[in-house]
């Protein structure tokens, strides 16, 4: 017999052993069952609505992956946060970046929620937190904080084989003069 643990395991292996209470409901885990997991410590109330089950060791960026389901199911790990998460940076950032395709208004501490629209190419997932892929991440650097932290990010991306020279150069033809230091720096694509 298959217990609601089970369901809730299953689902929650997705993101490093955290599930929503929208997530359970729609697996046909009710919030009562939810409170009573929790109650017997099956389960950890991190924040309302996140819990995390116990049977999952602790992981490097579960303050991330905890901000991002708070954000909601499409959200992402962007701009330098995304960095950490690729290991493209010695520091984690002093606030939590997430990218949301919709509008939302939320407000979290040490968290920003940038929105902007995410082409299914451009989400992906490293050790169960989403977040942008290595060239959108990059190109959100770029934008966000100029060339030097974007051009060693693109640099050390090539170097680890985290991304092609072609795919680096698809996403940052479109930044014009911006973008044109870092082109130099992935040169031809042939």
């Amino acid at each position: 017999m298959t217990t609601s643990i089970d369901v809730l395991y299953l689902l929650a292996e997705r993101r490093a052993g955290y599930v929503t209470t929208a997530q359970a409901a729609e697996v046909g885990v009710s919030r009562q069952q939810l409170s009573y997991l929790a109650r017997t410590g099956s389960l950890q109330r991190v924040t309302q609505g996140i819990y995390r089950l116990h049977r999952f060791p602790a992981q490097r960026f579960e303050d991330v992956i905890v901000a991002c389901l708070w954000a909601g199911d499409d959200a992402v790990a962007s701009h330098d946060t995304a960095l950490a998460v690729y290991e493209l940076t010695d520091a984690m950032p002093s606030v939590i970046h997430v990218c949301m395709p919709r509008p939302f208004r939320g407000q979290r501490p040490g968290v920003v929620v940038h929105t902007a629209p995410l082409g299914d190419g451009e989400r992906t997932e490293r050790g169960g937190v989403p977040v942008t892929t290595v060239e959108r991440t990059i190109t959100d650097v770029l934008a966000r904080s100029g060339e030097g932290l974007a051009r060693s990010a693109a640099g050390q991306a090539l170097e680890r084989g985290l991304v092609t020279r072609r795919r680096l150069h698809t996403a940052l033809t479109g930044y014009g003069d911006l973008g044109q230091p870092l082109l130099d720096l992935v040169g031809t694509t042939r």
